[in-house]
């Protein structure tokens, strides 16, 4: 398991409807379960993995799109945001590295574990 943090850029700001290019993306037997703005981009849990979509550039029309399957998370940690603390945070530890995301007051970052928890072991 690598110890590279992969990303900590990431801010889940508040929930939102499916984004429009989210279903052209998926495969087979793959829905949308929960999608979040970012402070530029979107990310979408799905059944099977977290989509990412990164905009790029001044006019943001560049985009690079992150696939995390729920298949390489070796393990995870979720910190609930505190008194002082701004956000609460979800930690993916994947076969590429360490992935770090903060998650906004106004999201239930222990529903996000949950859904995580459900994709990974399968329940």
């Amino acid at each position: 398991m690598s110890d590279q943090v992969l990303n900590s850029g990431w801010t889940f700001t508040s929930q939102i409807d499916t984004p429009h290019d989210i279903p052209e993306l998926l495969v087979p037997g793959e829905t949308p379960v929960v999608s979040f703005k970012t402070v530029r981009d979107t990310a979408t849990f799905t059944n099977r993995r977290l989509i990412v979509r990164d905009a790029q550039g001044f006019t943001g029309k560049k985009v690079e799109t992150y696939s995390i399957p729920y298949s390489s998370i070796n393990m995870w940690s979720t910190e609930n945001a505190g008194t002082i603390d701004l956000n609460a945070e979800i930690e993916l530890w994947t076969r590429a590295g360490r992935i770090k995301i903060n998650v906004g007051r106004g999201i239930d970052v222990r529903k996000l574990d949950h859904l995580i928890a459900q994709s990974v072991l399968g329940a």
